[in-house]
């Protein structure tokens, strides 16, 4: 597993998005799309007035509200924060309670299992291990999948396969479980690292206007970007090299943190 640092956008919204606590409110009418609601005893004057937000409202597509909900119906909405001053919620969080269970049993760093449903562009699509019937909850984005290099993500893995993986965060707005597979492999840039400065032989895999990724070992690959090429005047590294081709680099950076290898030019 990597030791690298986990990245502080990611963890902060993370705390964002963890289940809130619940309340029991009552639907005192919309505005607009927006549902608003009584947080106190129903007919009490002094009662705090929230806000569901209409993407908040439910799961379901629908036209408005009050398809979902009538005025003075009694609901339960997780808390998701104040908006200037007023107490936004979410009833979607609450719409199963069945599907809500199972997702705030699920905490950040637990090891989950489940089939691959779908593999797309964007990421994979996990029936996880326990999830209610008729749902798929898991998510792996394609960062998450593997340390390897793919063009895409059936590279990794295919419908029908198990997987195993770590949760990131389970979501209760959404009803999505986000895992990584990548997380319990070992970044194999670990190993790597006393390579710096050696000089190493590899092939080229990708051309790009700022340079050239080199095949320097299985699943990493580093960077030799135009200015550290023999002719730096010349903008398009495709000019000057092709992909399959075999060239001789020195390792100048292995950067954990940011898991990237950055080469320069072998002088002969």
């Amino acid at each position: 597993m990597s030791e690298s640092l986990p990245d502080p956008r990611l963890q902060s919204l993370i705390n964002k998005l963890r289940p809130g606590p619940v309340r029991s409110v009552t639907v005192a009418g919309f505005d607009g799309a927006d549902v608003l609601v009584l947080l106190g005893e129903s007919g009490k004057e002094d009662s705090e007035v929230g806000r569901i937000p209409r993407h908040e409202v439910s799961a379901r597509r629908t036209d408005h509200p009050s398809e979902v909900f009538k005025v003075g119906q009694q609901i339960e909405a997780e808390e998701i924060g104040r908006w200037r001053g007023q107490l936004n919620l979410s009833a979607r969080a609450c719409e199963n309670p069945e599907l809500r269970a199972f997702l705030v049993a699920i905490q950040p760093g637990q090891i989950v299992s489940g089939t691959v449903s779908a593999v797309h562009n964007f990421g994979v699509f996990v029936h996880l291990d326990g999830e209610p019937r008729g749902l798929c909850t898991g998510f792996v984005r394609v960062p998450d999948l593997t340390w390897s290099w793919i063009d895409h993500p059936s590279d990794a893995v295919e419908a029908g396969q198990r997987v195993t993986g770590e949760v990131i965060m389970s979501e209760t707005r959404s009803g999505q479980v986000t895992i990584s597979l990548k997380a319990l492999l070992e970044d194999p840039l670990v190993r790597f690292a006393d390579q710096t400065g050696h000089v190493i032989d590899g092939a080229v895999t990708k051309i790009v206007p700022f340079g050239v990724f080199v095949r320097l070992a299985p699943d990493i690959e580093g960077l030799l970007r135009v200015s550290e090429m023999t002719d730096s005047s010349v903008g398009n590294p495709g000019r000057l090299m092709n992909e399959g081709d075999r060239i001789t680099v020195r390792v100048a950076e292995v950067d954990l943190q940011r898991h990237r290898v950055t080469l320069s030019a072998h002088d002969s």
